[in-house]
C-alpha cells in the first residue's frame, strides 16, 4: 500500500512538472499557438470577401471628439482565447459580472478609432464581437478575416486587421469593413505595430521571424526592414517623442529603435520572457510583462533604466491601467487569472479567476483622449 502511495505521489509529482515545462515551451516558442509558428509554412489560402457591412447600433454614444471618462460604465473586458469568451469585470467590485461567447480564439478588445465601439479580434473565427461599452453588452459581429489583432490609423482613416495568419496587413474602411488594399509581410508572425510621431508610417513586428517592418501609409507598401532577432513582439511609441520600444521575449528585454534612422538605440534586459509594453498616463514609466519570469520591470522612460521589478508571479501577459493610473489590471496568460496590481508598491492586491486563455483586456474608458489607435487601448495623445 505504501508502495503504491509512493508512486502515485511521484506520478503527481512528474506529471506537475511535464505540465509546468509544456507551459514554459508554449510561451518560449510562440505566443500564440494558432497554427502559425516558428518554422511554419505558406500562408493559407485567402477566403472570399463578405462584403460590406452596417456597423452594430450603440445605446448611448458620446459625443464624438470627446473621451469618453465619466461617460460610459468603468468595466475590464477579457478575452479568452481557450474558452471562446468575453469576460466583463466590475472593477470596483473586483468581480466578473457577465460572461459572452465569441468567435473562435478571441485575443484582444480594441476600443475603435472614436470610441463608440469594443471590437473583440476573433482570429480564428473570421470575425470581431461588437460590444456597446454603454451597455457592456455584446450588440453584434462583423465578418472580418483572421483578426489576431487590431489597429486604426492615427487620421481614422483606415482601420488594420492584423492577419497574422495569412502574413499580410488588411487596410479596411473602419466603417463597412471592406478591404482597401492587403499589404503582404514576407516575414511570419506580424502581430503588434505602433505608428510613427508624424503619422506617416508604421513599425510592425515580424515574431516568429525576428524582424521588424516598416510600412509607408501614403503608399500602403512596406519600404523597410531590420533584423533584431529573438521574439519580437509588442511595439510602442511613447507620445511626444519618436522612438519606438520592442519586447523581445526570446531575448528577454526592449529594444529601443530610432523609427526615422532605423536603428536600433540601445537595448534594455527586463526579465525572462519580456512580453508586453504599457505606458504610465503620465509618460514617466512602461510596465513591461515578463511572462515566462512572473514579474513586472518598470522602466523610466528618461534614463531608459530598469527602475524596479515587481515579482507577481504567475505568467502576464497584456493589461491596462485604471484611469487614476493606480492599478495595473493584466492577465495571466498560461494561469486563467486577471491580476490587480497597486503601482505605487508593486503588490498584487487581487487575482480574479477567468476562463481559460485570458489574453489582451482592456480596460475601458480610461483615457483623456478622444481618439484609440487600437490594440488593447493605445489612444491618441500627441
Amino acid at each position: 500500500m505504501r508502495c503504491a502511495l509512493r508512486i502515485a505521489r511521484w506520478g503527481f509529482l512528474v506529471f506537475s512538472l511535464l505540465s509546468l515545462g509544456a507551459v514554459a515551451r508554449g510561451a518560449e516558442t510562440g505566443s500564440h499557438e494558432h497554427g502559425q509558428g516558428r518554422g511554419a509554412g505558406p500562408a493559407p489560402a485567402v477566403e472570399p470577401e463578405k462584403g460590406p457591412v452596417t456597423l452594430p447600433a450603440v445605446a448611448n454614444p458620446h459625443e464624438t471628439g470627446k473621451s469618453p471618462l465619466g461617460h460610459y460604465p468603468e468595466r475590464v473586458y477579457v478575452p479568452n482565447t481557450i474558452a471562446n469568451t468575453v469576460h466583463v469585470i466590475d472593477p470596483k467590485a473586483f468581480q466578473v459580472i457577465a460572461t459572452y461567447p465569441t468567435g473562435k480564439e478571441p485575443h484582444h478588445v480594441t476600443p475603435s478609432w472614436d470610441l463608440t465601439r469594443l471590437y473583440v479580434n476573433n482570429t480564428k473565427g473570421n470575425s470581431l464581437t461588437v460590444i456597446d461599452p454603454s451597455t457592456a453588452k455584446v450588440v453584434g459581429e462583423i465578418p472580418v478575416l483572421d483578426p489576431y489583432n487590431l489597429y486604426f490609423t492615427p487620421d481614422g482613416r483606415y482601420a488594420i486587421v492584423v492577419a497574422e495568419r495569412y502574413r499580410r496587413l488588411d487596410f479596411r474602411d473602419p466603417q463597412t469593413w471592406t478591404l482597401v488594399k492587403s499589404v503582404p509581410i514576407a516575414q511570419p508572425g506580424v502581430d503588434h505595430l505602433a505608428f510613427s510621431r508624424d503619422g506617416s508610417y508604421l513599425v510592425a513586428s515580424t515574431e516568429y521571424a525576428g524582424w521588424l517592418v516598416k510600412v509607408d501609409l501614403a503608399r500602403l507598401e512596406v519600404v523597410a526592414t531590420m533584423k533584431v532577432g529573438g521574439l519580437p513582439i509588442d511595439v510602442v511609441r511613447v507620445p511626444g517623442s519618436h522612438l519606438m520600444y520592442v519586447a523581445n521575449q526570446k531575448k528577454h528585454g526592449i529594444h529601443v529603435i530610432d523609427p526615422d534612422l532605423w536603428k536600433q538605440i540601445t537595448f534594455i534586459a527586463t526579465g525572462k520572457g519580456t512580453h508586453g509594453i504599457l505606458l504610465s498616463h503620465d509618460r514617466k514609466s512602461l510596465y513591461v510583462s515578463n511572462r515566462l519570469g512572473g514579474s513586472i520591470s518598470v522602466i523610466d522612460v528618461a534614463s531608459r533604466k530598469v527602475v524596479e521589478d515587481w515579482k507577481i508571479g504567475g505568467s502576464p501577459d497584456m493589461g491596462q491601467l485604471s484611469p487614476d493610473g493606480k492599478q495595473f489590471w493584466i492577465t495571466g496568460r498560461y494561469h486563467g487569472e486577471v491580476a490587480v496590481i497597486d503601482t505605487t508598491t508593486g503588490e498584487v492586491v487581487r487575482s480574479i479567476r477567468t476562463n481559460p486563455g485570458p489574453h489582451g483586456l482592456t480596460y475601458f474608458p480610461t483615457s483623456k483622449a478622444a481618439h484609440s489607435v487600437g490594440h488593447n487601448g493605445i489612444y491618441v495623445e500627441d
